[in-house]
């Protein structure tokens, strides 16, 4: 009996997704593990696998489809022999938690007619459709097995010679209380197009992203800027200084990369900006991590250095060389570019003096980065000439005070001024 191949969520937010490439046709064999497609998510182009072994029957969606919804059967996969015209055999969906209740009295969260087993830890088992049609029809629970699949994925080959047990007994669904109000956005009118010559390019998933998320960071959050002027002449010459010691060894300095450090060493020594806002919490992380804002030729994508409080600059820099290069090349995973608890943006080699970023939710701020440049600046009470950059950050009001956020800019400006007092 087929077994339908569904549209996969290859992130956390992904709702719909454009089946950018079919890598099998109809007619050939897979087993677990093989790539079958490519799919272009709201940021990266990433690989599917298959999680079963089998023939594909079908190709119910053509590569190239824009918005094919996640859940939405895009192919069959048979057995052996089997006849691809076949009715697929009924998949049980996985349970969905229900929005919490506006009114006083609770309503109960509706059962699955055919939830899936959960393990002892109240995590969802995780298996193929063909694992669990075998496990229902043996009459094998689940959870006792382990998986060999992809992350740990029950598949065929687990559930054949399992020895037949009793199902565990089908749990309620809980419901989950929403993690925010949604804000209502009237859908804007489209702008009447002069006749004016011109070409129309569609948008990529990237670009929607993009222009859905800024504009719900500048409706939502009240944005606060701090701008403050930072001496660079001690930065140059330390990263001069080091990436001699580093000759031989691949690996060569940015600015950049010692700004990234900068930020995240500001962010420990002044934990009240370090923060993500709720709507009933406060969030403050105790670990500094950086998303740095990189231009690809379908967008604006922020890769993360996890941890860049604790992380040489050496690391960072050879981390972010291989991050900027995978995220140009749409190859990020999602957790290499989702989450972070700052950004950093830095326009300072296109010359732009100063500027002020919009804030990536859910973090609490961004530091906005200008180019340096010689400007007149007193040194030891004299006039004189130092190399000087800009840096603009912007802060979510609702959770981070304006002292406060004084405090980290001058934590910023002290560090980069000093620059071996982060590297101690």
């Amino acid at each position: 009996m087929p077994v339908e191949i569904k549209m996969p969520a290859l992130s956390p937010t992904m709702e719909e997704g454009t089946l950018a490439k079919w890598l099998v046709k109809e007619g050939d064999t897979v087993k677990s593990g093989d790539l079958m497609a490519e799919i272009e998510t709201d940021k990266a182009t990433m690989e599917f696998e298959a999680v079963d072994e089998g023939v594909i029957g079908k190709i119910l969606v053509a590569e190239g489809t824009d918005n094919v919804k996640v859940g939405t059967v895009i192919a069959t996969l048979i057995a052996e022999g089997e006849s691809a015209d076949a009715a697929p055999a009924p998949v049980a969906a996985a349970p969905v938690a229900a929005p919490a209740p506006v009114a006083a009295k609770a309503t109960p969260a509706p059962t699955p007619a055919a939830p899936a087993p959960k393990a002892e830890s109240g995590d969802r088992v995780k298996a193929s459709p063909l694992a669990r049609r075998i496990a229902t029809e043996k009459s094998i629970d689940l959870a006792t097995l382990t998986g060999s699949g992809p992350n740990g994925r029950i598949v065929k080959a687990d559930v054949d010679g399992a020895k037949a047990g009793v199902a565990p007994a089908p749990k309620p669904v809980e419901a989950a209380a929403p993690s925010a109000a949604p804000v209502a956005v009237a859908p804007a009118k489209p702008a009447a197009i002069p006749e004016i010559p011109h070409t129309a390019e569609k948008l990529s998933n990237v670009r929607k992203t993009i222009a859905r998320r800024l504009t719900e960071s500048k409706q939502t959050v009240p944005h606060i800027y701090l701008t403050v002027d930072i001496r660079l002449d001690a930065l140059l010459k330390l990263r001069g200084e080091l990436n001699k010691g580093l000759e031989g060894r691949g690996v060569k300095l940015s600015v950049n990369d010692l700004l990234i450090k900068a930020l995240a060493a500001s962010l420990i020594q002044v934990p009240k900006c370090n923060v993500m806002f709720t709507p009933d919490q406060l969030i403050s992380f105790s670990r500094a991590d950086i998303s740095v804002a990189v231009s690809t030729p379908t967008g604006l994508i922020t890769p993360i250095i996890a941890g860049a409080d604790t992380k040489g600059v050496a690391a960072i820099s050879t981390e972010m060389k291989d991050l900027a290069a995978r995220a140009r090349d749409n190859k990020l995973k999602p957790e290499e570019y989702q989450g972070g608890t700052a950004s950093l943006s830095n326009m300072g080699m296109y010359g732009i003096k100063q500027f002020e970023a919009v804030i990536n939710p859910p973090q609490g701020m961004i530091m906005a980065i200008g180019a340096g440049e010689k400007r007149p600046y007193i040194i030891d009470d004299a006039l004189g000439v130092a190399t000087v950059m800009s840096a603009t950050g912007s802060f979510d009001h609702r959770a981070i005070d304006g002292a406060d956020g004084a405090q980290l800019m001058q934590a910023f400006k002290t560090l980069v001024e000093a620059p071996l007092s982060m590297l101690a």
